[in-house]
């Protein structure tokens, strides 16, 4: 069981990631770390997540659509090379290609926790942030969705936001996410956030509560902030560079 850091302050005020709290690879026991790694830079007090028109395939051989990511991830575990398990199961069958040491960076339970972000996305592309179960158990799965926005849900004054609850393979939760139309820009900068406590969520959007939902995880969990390409939906034209830039990311507990 990790002992969770009790607060972070992540304002990328340094020369590169702090390899304490992220770790640039996603899901790297499905692959390798060197074939999950993100596109990143820290710079001016920023994080640059991209995904520029070189970079792989994300697990090219198993995942069902073509797909490109550059993500961190606050949590890391698997079992050994060959066997099922791994956190954040994506299909039937998948075996660990790259045994992952147990590693907690910042794996808080309940708690304010927020990121200031800004992403540049279109038809093909989206960002996320998520805190996700870090099944030291299977069922210890669900997922708290922050904010979830892909390019072809974006529009003049606004964009359809998802957030809220994933279930997974959490018997104790329902299932309560969905989008919703707010009158933000993704391309600037806003904050999101969720104030966890013991059976309820509040997200927010610029200190304002967009959403609340009467359950909640009990256990903790990994933060994940990623942008994503999926190459099969591009359109003519649309070479555009998917980024994420954050400013910020706190965590920290609730009075």
């Amino acid at each position: 069981m990790p002992v969770p850091r009790t607060e972070l302050d992540e304002r990328f005020d340094g020369g590169d990631l702090d390899l304490d709290v992220w770790l640039p690879s996603y899901l790297p026991h499905w692959s390798s770390r060197a074939a999950a790694a993100a596109t990143y830079a820290v710079r001016g007090g920023e994080l640059v997540l991209t995904i520029p028109p070189d970079q792989g395939l994300w697990c090219e051989d198993t995942h069902d659509v073509p797909l490109r990511v550059s993500c961190l991830q606050t949590g890391n575990h698997s079992g050994p090379v060959g066997s099922a398990t791994g956190p954040q199961t994506f299909r039937d069958g998948l075996l660990v290609q790259e045994e992952q040491p147990t590693w907690w960076g910042y794996t808080p339970l309940y708690g304010h926790i927020e990121v200031r972000m800004r992403g540049t996305i279109t038809p093909r592309s989206m960002v996320a942030f998520w805190l996700s179960g870090i099944e030291d158990r299977p069922e210890r799965s669900g997922e708290i969705c922050v904010m979830e926005v892909f390019g072809d849900a974006v529009r003049d004054g606004g964009a359809d936001v998802g957030m809220g609850l994933r279930r997974l393979r959490d018997p104790a939760l329902t299932e309560a996410w969905s989008t919703g139309a707010l009158p933000i820009d993704v391309a600037e900068f806003h904050t999101y956030a969720v104030d966890w406590r013991p059976g309820s969520l509040a997200f927010s959007v610029d200190g304002e509560v967009v959403r609340e939902v009467g359950q909640a995880p009990d256990y903790p969990v990994q933060l994940m902030l990623g942008v994503f390409d999926f190459p099969a939906k591009a359109g003519p034209g649309d070479d555009t560079v998917p980024e994420l830039v954050a400013s910020h990311v706190r965590g920290r507990p609730l009075g």
